[in-house]
């Protein structure tokens, strides 16, 4: 499948719009939706023939595996969740925190990777912030913050720049100090490789919404067999615990001790169309198709207003502007649909394989006004 061929999938691109707003959004493939769809129908329709929950529960399995293989993991260390942010909150909540614990993030992650730990501030728990320049972690600086956390959180792709963190390496870093790692990978399955292992960090959460063309709900949360069993959940249901009905809670082996109970396997079957649709391109030619969109786009943009790497990183790409929120109505009037950032203060543009020249350069034509 080609980049076009896959763009000509997803009704909501049409002619009228400009859509560079994948690093919030991925709009569907048509294939998506019906499968989503279809899995509740025959899940709802055929319950009078079919156990729902032996249905259910067989495809909970198929989509762990589907999810595992394409990021590089076992099957048994995958939870299946909702979101990004569900599946940081599920580690937050399992850990014993104690009064003068330390978690250590960036300045440059999402609210998914600071309200849990800000949360955790009542009762006690220090939240120590590195601070960053344009998008990138000076590791001096992060060794020093994390000498004595218990838990680190940062993102491998920044919302904010669009920078890729050398994410191998600040786990290295935190391992030697002894703290947890949990990755913020939201911005990364479906526009680069994703390889867990070679990360090593102990925890990665992620989610289908966005570069993979799911649906949202689709969530999912690698925990390190080795060190899930050191970790108790927070919430515990009948997903979650080897027998149900056991006098005693023995909690699954690995990543799976993190489900709860009864919840649609719809969006997650979705996403798994879009899995097959970015492999079916190609992730090497996503990856070149967005690096050379990116490219032609960043040309037009001054030094001076380029908040990203002149060199391709990802597809999101931040501009600075006078009023971003402003622009980006003003773009809308224009049919090209972007979003403001809280900080840096400026105007994200995210750019997909599925993205076209024409948009590229309407949105670039689109922005001259603002210098």
């Amino acid at each position: 499948m080609t980049p076009r061929e896959l763009r000509a999938d997803i009704p909501a691109l049409g002619e009228g719009t400009a859509y560079l707003n994948y690093g919030a959004h991925g709009p569907s493939p048509e294939y998506v939706v019906e499968a989503a769809g279809e899995f509740i129908a025959d899940h709802e329709y055929g319950a009078a023939e079919t156990d729902p929950y032996s249905h259910a529960f067989g495809t909970y399995d198929a989509v762990r595996e589907r999810i595992a293989a394409f990021v590089g993991a076992e099957p048994a260390e995958i939870a299946l969740t909702e979101s990004t942010t569900d599946g940081i909150g599920r580690i937050a909540a399992a850990i014993d925190w104690e009064p003068g614990d330390v978690v250590v993030r960036t300045d440059l992650e999402h609210p998914a990777g600071v309200l849990p730990w800000k949360q955790l501030e009542s009762a006690g728990v220090e939240v120590r912030v590195v601070e960053t320049d344009a998008g990138r972690v000076d590791t001096d600086a992060f060794a020093e913050a994390v000498a004595d956390a218990r838990l680190v959180c940062f993102s491998a792709i920044t919302w904010t720049h669009g920078t890729r963190l050398p994410v191998a390496e600040l786990v290295d870093i935190a391992n030697d100090a002894g703290a947890f790692t949990l990755v913020d990978a939201v911005q990364s399955p479906g526009q680069v490789d994703v390889d867990v292992n070679r990360w090593g960090a102990d925890a990665v959460a992620a989610a289908g919404h966005k570069w993979l063309l799911g649906p949202w709900g689709a969530g999912f949360l690698y925990v390190d067999r080795a060190v899930a069993e050191g970790l108790t959940p927070g919430t515990v249901g009948y997903r979650g615990v080897r027998t149900p009905t056991a006098p005693e809670i023995e909690y699954e082996p690995g990543a799976k001790r993190f489900e709860v109970g009864t919840a649609t396997a719809a969006a997650h079957v979705g996403l798994l169309e879009g899995i097959d649709a970015i492999e079916a391109v190609g992730i090497d030619t996503v990856e070149d198709r967005i690096a050379s969109l990116t490219d032609r786009f960043k040309s037009a943009i001054p030094d001076g207003h380029l908040m990203s790497p002149r060199e391709c990183e990802s597809g999101l790409v931040t501009v600075d502007v006078a009023e971003p929120a402003a622009t980006v109505e003003r773009l809308a009037d224009r049919g090209i649909v972007v979003r403001d950032l809280p900080g840096p203060d400026g105007v994200r543009v995210s750019i997909h394989a599925v993205s076209t020249e024409r948009e590229v350069d309407a949105v670039a034509d689109a922005l001259r006004e603002e210098w």
